[in-house]
């Protein structure tokens, strides 16, 4: 079995097409989805159409999901991210807004070896930055790898018998992770449409269950085509600029 991973879209048409076209190349046989479809990007309804047509095997919601549906108010959001939800709130079919609030909470246990959330294993909307807060969601897994989005910041955590070590960001366009056995694994793949890790391009991943093997990509994309998007929607400009800085 492999695994598509796709998470922190955010409502990017371009990044999700070209990571879209660039997985059936390296084929796949089911999607799984960590959340936040939209939120700040220009194209929510489209995306969610897509990635409905993807019929996910598992997907969770994201923190940006539940407020542009109108499950939750944009407390804790910022003034640019309460903007983009209340315009995506609005721009949103009826019927994408309820198929968002439809979308179950993390964590879910995929199969034997994998499972999903949005930010972690103890609270869909905690970020997991430090070794702290990764260990503690490491122990609570209850796979021997937990796929989590939410900080569109790409990482591996490994919690073996040996210790703790963690795997930042490549500027490889492929990177391998080949899980080793009595190993914990807390994957990022990173983020589909809005990366911020000072690194402009889409990410996704590939899990190759019966390798033990997780594939994570970074492609270039049409960003300049997103940004006027952005700024013709009358979204804040600063969502355009930070899509080319990745950040």
């Amino acid at each position: 079995m492999r695994y598509l991973v796709l998470t922190d879209i955010h409502a990017n048409l371009e990044a999700l097409d070209v990571c879209l076209a660039d997985a059936k190349q390296r084929t796949y046989d089911e999607t799984l989805v960590l959340g936040d479809l939209v939120g700040y990007g220009a194209d929510p309804n489209t995306v969610i159409e897509r990635v409905h047509a993807l019929k996910p095997l598992a997907i969770v919601r994201g923190n940006h999901d539940k407020v542009a549906c109108g499950l939750e108010q944009a407390e804790g959001f910022n003034s640019v991210a309460r903007n983009a939800a209340r315009w995506t709130f609005d721009v949103l079919t009826p019927d994408h807004r309820d198929w968002l609030a439809d979308l179950p909470h993390g964590p879910h246990d995929v199969d034997d070896l994998v499972q999903i959330c949005h930010g972690s294993p103890f609270d869909e909307d905690a970020y997991i930055f430090d070794e702290l807060d990764a260990v503690r969601a490491l122990k609570l897994s209850t796979r021997p790898l937990c796929l989590f989005g939410h900080t569109h910041y790409p990482i591996t955590f490994e919690l073996s018998p040996d210790g703790f070590d963690s795997i930042g960001p490549s500027a490889a366009p492929v990177t391998e992770l080949q899980m080793r056995n009595g190993s914990k694994y807390l994957v990022n793949p990173g983020s589909v449409g809005q990366p911020r890790d000072g690194d402009a391009r889409a990410a996704y991943a590939i899990v190759d269950v019966a390798q033990r093997r997780v594939e994570l990509f970074r492609l270039k994309y049409p960003v300049e085509e997103a940004q006027a998007k952005v700024i013709k929607a009358g979204l804040p400009e600063v969502l355009a600029q930070r899509l080319a800085l990745g950040r």
